[in-house]
């Protein structure tokens, strides 16, 4: 890319894009994420498990059922 094309490239963003003039916040942001967050929590089930833990469980048991071999396996990567 030449010096040319770096100049009009330059323009074209300087164009497409608007400079940012308030760019620092006016209030603290933190305690508004932290309302959000907490109001979007779901109460935790049994030991704070919820159903897709239960089914990833369920899962792993049934096919250590089926494929008794793999239990080693299953242990060795907990």
């Amino acid at each position: 890319m030449n010096a040319n094309e770096e100049k009009r490239m330059k323009e074209l963003l300087q164009q497409a894009l608007p400079p940012v003039r308030d760019a620092d916040p006016n209030r603290d942001l933190w305690p508004s994420i932290l309302r959000r967050v907490n109001a979007r929590a779901v109460a935790p089930s049994t030991f704070g498990w919820v159903w897709f833990d239960w089914a990833l469980a369920g899962g792993l048991v049934v096919f250590a059922a089926l494929a008794p071999s793999t239990i080693p396996v299953i242990l060795y990567y907990l």
